[in-house]
């Protein structure tokens, strides 16, 4: 090699030594950003809602609102981006969330240890349990006991599914013939028109949406009982996306301690819920 290649040669190694750090640095940079901060520069965030669960988020005049609207609207006015909210089936939202289709789910999600293993799970936002309504002129049924033999309806992919199903196994190891039949409807809405027409006996569905229906609909249905202990419901993101996690959890931190949170749960359910900071995750949890 003459002096001149030579020449050519250190002046590419010296180039590359110094280069080399600083695109590294850049990807390092990329990846330390997070989703947050991708949302930001985006100036638009993506939310996967199935809009079929009064109060916490219904359509209304074509348009999404209730308690978590109300909770979400704070959320991304902090954040100061766009919405983009998706009104989807709820079977798709925890598939389409990992599958990266929308940043966030924003419906009212059951904690619980199979999900909490998979998902990532906000501050809570509400409790429900699961109870069993029936008609209100249906004499045959006055407890928990008289659902043997009776066919029960729920959502799909809902938590009140196990649920359901675990009662039915509990009547069955009392010595009843069990739950006469259990069909699976796509929304909570189309449980209570099947109930109502007279389709099925009784329906599973959470304790405040059994609330809200009642008062809407007074003498049409009535409880018969719980089916399972209170649960936190909450917001989910993906377990990678703890930066987004912790800005919905202070926001929510925020609406709680100023009051406003139990103002928008007086608002839309009439009574107030607990939303604990902490201790609200399963061991195991993301």
């Amino acid at each position: 090699m003459n002096e001149n290649g030579l020449r050519m040669t250190r002046r590419l190694a010296a180039a590359m030594i110094t280069t080399v750090p600083l695109f590294l640095g850049t990807l390092s940079g990329v990846k330390a950003d997070g989703l947050l901060d991708e949302i930001k520069e985006r100036g638009k965030i993506v939310v996967g809602t199935e809009a079929a669960f009064e109060p916490f988020e219904f359509l209304k005049d074509g348009k999404i609102v209730g308690y978590n609207k109300d909770i979400l609207d704070y959320v991304v006015e902090g954040l100061g981006v766009e919405l983009e909210q998706l009104d989807l089936p709820f079977q798709g939202l925890l598939p389409g969330l990992i599958a990266g289709k929308f940043d966030l789910m924003a419906t009212s999600t059951s904690i619980n240890p199979e999900r909490a293993a998979k998902y990532a799970f906000t501050r809570p936002i509400g409790t429900a349990m699961n109870l069993i309504l029936a008609r209100a002129d249906d004499d045959s049924i006055s407890s928990l006991d008289d659902m043997n033999g009776k066919v029960a309806a729920t959502q799909l992919a809902s938590v009140a599914q196990p649920k359901l199903e675990q009662f039915d196994a509990e009547l069955k190891e009392a010595g009843g013939p069990g739950l006469g039949e259990v069909k699976l409807f796509t929304s909570f809405p189309e449980t209570h028109v099947a109930l109502a027409s007279g389709q099925v006996d009784a329906i599973a569905i959470a304790s405040p949406t059994a609330g809200v229906l009642m008062k809407k609909v007074p003498d049409t249905f009535k409880v018969i009982g719980p089916i399972s202990d209170p649960a936190y419901l909450s917001w989910v993101v993906r377990p990678e996306d703890g930066d987004l996690r912790d800005f919905i959890n202070m926001k929510i931190g925020e609406l709680a301690e100023s009051g406003k949170l139990k103002e928008l749960q007086m608002k839309w359910f009439g009574f107030e819920m607990e939303t604990p900071a902490e201790g609200y995750l399963p061991e195991g949890a993301k």
